[in-house]
């Protein structure tokens, strides 16, 4: 999988004003967007969904553009082949677990699924381990089912990319990792490229074969795990951005002990 990023997209209310300015491109399976909030991260993935229009840039993935300024080309979300998961899983909560998973096959607002649909949200349910869940309303469900559920949805449409914001944030910690594990495995069993938006370091070892880091709207840097020239720099690869984190934390805090004078 090829991602090419190259947008430009400005916010205003009232006084406050965000220019964002992304460009950045990777070509493994497994990308990370890492960085603070409010650093254009998950704004960026919007974009790439379709959810959010860019004033200027191109996106593009595997060649194909999904929009394009210079060429008027702006394909709506539903026909780029994209899947997202909500960093709340956003399910609706008066429809059971098979009518959410379903929902993205429906043809018409009020119309039930076809026969063909219905077979293909049997499936899915069973490759996901929730047949069970089936009748079970949002509120009935633990977070980690919650999770299921929206991923089930998610890949039903068998999408060329998977778009993921801040997955685990909702989740304990125990429940992290199993999910971290579960992730992987799905993203093997349907071949789907995953891109994760995350502030937690943990996921940037797990999922950052390519690691892109957001500053103020910009891309700081973009790194490639198979591009590391010395073996031990793997073992420093979590080490380097909870290192990044932590400096920016402490040379804040430091900021504003500094009086005014500056002495």
């Amino acid at each position: 999988m090829r991602l090419e990023i190259d947008i430009r997209k400005t916010l205003q209310s009232g006084d406050r004003r965000f220019e964002l300015e992304a460009a950045f491109s990777s070509q493994d399976d497994l990308t990370v967007v890492f960085g603070a909030s409010g650093s254009g991260k998950s704004l960026t993935i919007q974009a790439i969904a379709g959810l959010v229009t860019p004033e200027r840039g191109r996106i593009a993935v595997d060649g194909a553009a999904l929009f394009d300024a210079g060429q008027r080309i702006n394909l709506p979300a539903r026909k780029r082949g994209v899947g997202y998961l909500f960093q709340d899983y956003a399910l609706f909560p008066h429809l059971t677990v098979r009518e959410n998973i379903g929902y993205p096959l429906k043809k018409y607002l009020y119309f039930n699924l076809l026969s063909d649909a219905r077979q293909e949200v049997t499936e899915i349910m069973e490759s996901f381990e929730i047949t069970h869940l089936a009748a079970s309303y949002p509120a009935e469900l633990s977070g980690g089912q919650k999770q299921r559920v929206a991923l089930a949805r998610a890949m039903i449409k068998k999408p060329s990319i998977l778009l993921l914001d801040e997955p685990f944030s909702a989740l304990d910690s125990m429940l992290r990792h199993r999910m971290r594990m579960e992730l992987l495995e799905i993203r093997q069993r349907f071949g789907v490229p995953l891109v994760v938006i995350t502030h937690d370091p943990a996921d940037v070892e797990v999922f950052g074969d390519t690691l892109v880091v957001f500053a103020n709207g910009r891309v700081e840097e973009v790194s490639s795990r198979k591009k590391l020239t010395v073996p031990q720099d793997e073992d420093g690869w979590r080490t380097k951005v909870c290192w990044r984190a932590q400096w920016k934390k402490e040379n804040l805090a430091a900021q504003r002990l500094v009086p005014a004078s500056g002495i």
